[in-house]
């Protein structure tokens, strides 16, 4: 595990798509589709369709009004995600950062980790569940055949993020040819489902329904992932550039979660001509959906083609979570794991509960396990709509890019109305534990729900009263600031030493192998790379906050090896470690370069970054690593 100073999301991929190259109106726009193709399978994975299924099997096409409204919401905190993204240059995580106190952002940090495994914990058994119906395999087993997707994972990353796109894009295709043949067998009424879309709720039940769906809808991990995906694009900084990107992003979301809709309204659909009209209400489990679609339909392809898009479904949705977890563990913690170590970590607390469940109380609990994954995810909601619309709210921050007065109110309307329906399903749930609990489960379920609130107060009024200025770093957002003591060193051969610093404890030694392994009079170079987001955008050209701390902190170093009668010289680098430090090592002529590492062995060695490794197969001299 590694410490990093970047604020570049998702940096592997960060601004490796090119918008900029001219041509056809529509050559620029494809440039710009992708990213929420990979945020739409959220819309559509597993842990939706229990309640498509129930509303559709139970109420007819009545409810399908509410997936529409549900989408309209989805659409304009997407669009924000995705605005936040492109104008600042940060994911929501890391804004979070900027804004929040330590503590509080650890909080929601693991709020944030709870969401992924809950979110990957429906997908492991959709997939699982897919895999049973499709070709028998029991489910147990096939829970841990889902282990084998991280393999999957890490062979798309290494073909860029364009290609994972296309497949994401196949899967969502395979998803939507798969219900559209199913309601070619259905032939439902076209015009009853036009009624449908004519707000009514026939009772309580359908109410519970509605909320179900509306939360259920909206992914808390898919506003991170957006913000950081819009990335991938390089934009220009000109004003011009940033509002064509957001144009071109909202058509991108548009068209995507449409997609997401229509395959969501078509399970509705599904449910109601196939179940609802034969007096078959009762149907909310996808195993009772799978086992009578072939008879009531004629056709055995019915099941097959449900089995399909459940497995299309699972898998598509455990790409864009395991991406998701990489941007809020490395915007919250600025802390960064080799993406299979991520994958495994992320499917096995996943993996975990089902088989235990699966143990202990069988293959029956498992839908009762998809809906507390489901809950789950509705605790955490708020904790990623309310800083969201906040950030998009902020003059000083987005400046002319800042949302106006209807959308800011829409956003605020929208973000009470989901927060108040979840809170409304975590109480229920609550109320219910309450019930087969005992005293031990009153005190809980009365800690969690205080909890919950008293974040909730933090998340919504600290961001009004705790300003900061536009772009400012500060000590705790980038660096810390040690005070290191150089004794005196025998210095030996070389005439030319350069040492990498990242401001930390870890200096030290590095340090202090530097000045030993330099001759008397010789000159050591300090180096140290930018990696904040206006060193991205303009390299050298930058002159932020950190830019500024940093030449300052190089200057101090300096000034402490230059008491031991060193020449000293201070190069920054920008964007790429690797790449600049090598860059730096050719132009300074440098003989040795020190650089630091924090000890790890063994396996956890294999968990470290890699920028030594990138650095040593850039340059021809020697490197010295220093413990």
């Amino acid at each position: 595990m590694q410490s990093v100073s970047s604020d570049a999301s998702l940096s592997e991929v960060n601004e490796s798509v090119n918008t900029q190259r001219r041509g056809p109106w529509w050559r620029r726009i494809i440039a710009f589709l992708g990213p929420a193709y990979l945020v739409s399978v959220g819309y559509m994975d597993p842990g939706n369709w229990a309640t498509d299924l129930a509303g559709g099997s139970q109420f007819g096409y009545k409810l399908i009004w509410v997936l529409l409204m549900s989408n309209i919401m989805a659409l304009l905190l997407q669009s924000l995600s995705a605005r936040l993204g492109i104008v600042r240059k940060r994911d929501l995580a890391q804004c979070n950062r900027e804004i929040y106190p330590k503590k509080v952002n650890f909080i929601f940090y693991l709020l944030a980790e709870i969401a992924i495994a809950a979110t990957d914990l429906a997908e492991v058994l959709g997939m699982a569940i897919g895999l049973e119906l499709l070709l028998g395999i029991p489910l147990l087993w096939g829970v841990g055949i889902t282990v084998l997707d991280t393999f999957l994972l890490l062979y798309l990353q290494k073909l860029g993020i364009r290609k994972m796109e296309a497949f994401i894009i196949a899967l969502v295709a395979i998803i939507g040819v798969s219900f559209g043949l199913e309601l070619l067998l259905a032939r439902p009424d076209w015009a009853e489902v036009a009624k449908g879309f004519s707000p009514s709720l026939p009772n309580s039940a359908a109410l519970y329904i509605a909320i179900g769906m509306i939360g259920a809808t909206v992914m808390p991990h898919n506003l991170y992932l957006h913000s950081a995906l819009v990335q991938t694009r390089k934009v220009g900084s000109d004003e011009k550039s940033i509002r064509r990107a957001i144009r071109f992003n909202n058509i991108d979301s548009t068209i995507a979660l449409n997609a997401a809709f229509f395959v969501n309204a078509a399970i509705l659909i599904l449910a109601a001509a196939t179940f609802h009209n034969s007096g078959k209400t009762e149907v909310a489990t996808l195993h009772e959906a799978h086992q009578l679609l072939a008879p009531m339909l004629g056709n055995q392809w019915a099941s097959h083609l449900f089995a399909i898009a459940l497995i299309a479904a699972g898998q598509s949705s455990t790409v864009t979570g395991t991406l998701a977890g990489q941007i809020i563990m490395e915007g919250y913690l600025r802390l960064r794991i080799n993406p299979w170590a991520r994958r495994l970590i992320t499917r096995l607390l996943a993996i975990i509960p089902a088989v235990l469940v699966i143990l202990i109380s069988g293959e029956s609990r498992i839908d009762d396990l998809l809906i507390f994954s489901q809950v789950l995810l509705s605790m955490q909601l708020a904790f990623a709509v309310v800083p969201l619309i906040h950030f998009v709210s902020d003059r000083r921050r987005m400046g002319v890019f800042v949302i106006n007065t209807i959308t800011k109110f829409a956003a605020w309307t929208i973000a009470v109305v989901i927060i108040a329906l979840n809170l409304k399903l975590v109480h229920d749930e609550a109320a219910t534990w309450r019930q087969t609990g005992g005293l031990a489960a009153d005190i809980t379920a009365l800690l969690g729900e205080t909890g919950l609130a008293v974040l909730l107060a933090i998340a919504i009024f600290l961001p009004i009263f705790r300003k900061r200025k536009d772009g400012a770093a500060t000590e705790d957002d980038v660096h810390t600031n040690p005070v290191l003591s150089l004794p005196t060193a025998t210095p030996t051969g070389y005439g030319r030493v350069g040492i990498a610093v990242d401001f930390t404890e870890h200096d030290q030694e590095p340090l202090l192998a530097a000045a030993r392994l330099t001759a008397a009079g010789g000159f050591i170079c300090l180096i140290h790379v930018v990696e904040s987001a206006g060193a991205r955008a303009k390299g050298a050209a930058t002159a932020d906050t950190e830019t500024h701390l940093d030449e300052a902190r190089l200057r101090n170093y300096a000034a402490l090896l230059a008491e031991k009668g060193f020449e000293t010289g201070c190069q920054l680098g920008y964007r790429s470690r690797a790449t600049e430090i090598a860059r730096i090592v050719r132009e300074q002529q440098i003989e040795l370069l020190v650089v630091g590492s924090h000890g790890h062995r063994g396996f956890r060695d294999l968990l470290l970054g890699e920028t030594i490794d990138a650095v040593r197969h850039k340059i021809s001299v020697p490197i010295f690593i220093a413990r």
